[in-house]
């Protein structure tokens, strides 16, 4: 056999030194460095020389036919609480207030015509320094009721207030009720000047739109069931019975017919009856009797000073009411109570 020729066998191994060097450098020793916040999806880096081997090209990744969108957060709305008043004194589940008219407090306080009110006047708080805020009688009944008299000076009829706001509203707007009782009045939600011995200037409540109908009813639907009271009462006698046209006496007598018996129930069913006058007998100098008898109420003679928007704030307070009007300025009453 003949030798194999010494140019072959050195031109066999260039061949294979060049093999061997392109297989070296076709896998590099390390991938490039990927910064967290930047895209994974890198091209490599080529190494550098005339034995270079071009790495494939990567697929194109295929669109996503709805791309993912997190939902839009709506930022969260704060709850806030409703705002709290402090209450003041006891909280009576019934109140029932009476306005009677024009008389000085030594009319009627100790005098022989007046036998029912003295007897209540024993039995619960007399106010001896108790106030009407003006003359004549329709913007006392306002103060009272609204903490204003709205500009009005006299007993025109009618006085349309609008949507100012009033004790009755206060009331049924904070889950509460009101209704207004007027003597003589003709019929649920009369809004007349006059009917008989009724006029509209001593039923403040009916000048209000924000109270229906409803809250302004005669005296005849006052309920002898008196758990089905409202929270707050207004009564309103007629021009006879309220002292205005008649006797002292009379008045008397009609306050012993009709509440007598709420007196003697209020005590032990926590509710009260105030007994008060819109002025004294044609101004402001002199006081009015006021009469506070029921639950809570500490028995004696009172000489805290106060007048009708005083009375208001007292009420208000007693459910977390927001004084109205000039009876944010007033006091309540605080030394007449129990607790």
């Amino acid at each position: 056999m003949r030798a194999f020729p010494r140019w072959a066998s050195w031109t066999f191994a260039g061949m294979l030194m060049v093999t061997c060097t392109a297989c070296g450098v076709a896998t590099p020793s390390a991938g490039p460095t990927v910064h967290p916040s930047r895209s994974s999806t890198v091209a490599l880096a080529q190494p550098r020389g005339p034995s270079t081997v071009r790495q494939p090209t990567p697929q194109k990744l295929r669109a996503v036919e709805r791309p993912f969108l997190p939902t839009k957060q709506k930022p969260a709305v704060p709850r806030h609480s409703p705002r709290k008043l402090k209450v003041t004194g006891p909280q009576p589940d019934h109140i029932v207030v009476v306005i009677l008219e024009n008389e000085h407090y030594s009319n009627v306080i100790g005098s022989r015509q007046a036998p029912y009110l003295n007897k209540l006047a024993d039995k619960g708080a007399t106010m001896t320094h108790s106030y009407g805020v003006t003359h004549p009688s329709q913007p006392n009944y306002l103060a009272l009721f609204s903490g204003s008299t709205h500009g009005v000076t006299s007993n025109a009829c009618p006085q349309n207030l609008g949507n100012a706001d009033n004790l009755g509203h206060q009331l049924r707007k904070s889950g509460r009720s009101f209704v207004g009782y007027a003597e003589s009045l003709p019929k649920t939600g009369f809004r007349g000047c006059g009917s008989g011995r009724y006029l509209r200037k001593h039923n403040p409540w009916v000048n209000f739109d924000t109270l229906p109908a409803s809250t302004n009813q005669p005296f005849t639907a006052f309920p002898s069931d008196y758990r089905k009271l409202p929270t707050v009462s207004f009564v309103s006698p007629n021009m006879c019975h309220d002292m205005h046209d008649c006797s002292i006496r009379t008045g008397d007598h009609w306050m012993k017919k009709h509440f007598r018996r709420y007196a003697r129930w209020a005590p032990g069913h926590n509710s009260l009856l105030v007994i008060t006058f819109d002025e004294n007998a044609g101004g402001t100098v002199h006081s009015i009797p006021t009469i506070i008898v029921g639950a809570n109420v500490r028995p004696g003679v009172y000489a805290e000073r106060f007048d009708h928007y005083g009375l208001l704030r007292t009420i208000e307070d007693a459910y977390g009411l927001t004084p109205l009007g000039r009876a944010k300025d007033a006091s309540p009453l605080s030394k007449i109570w129990t607790r």
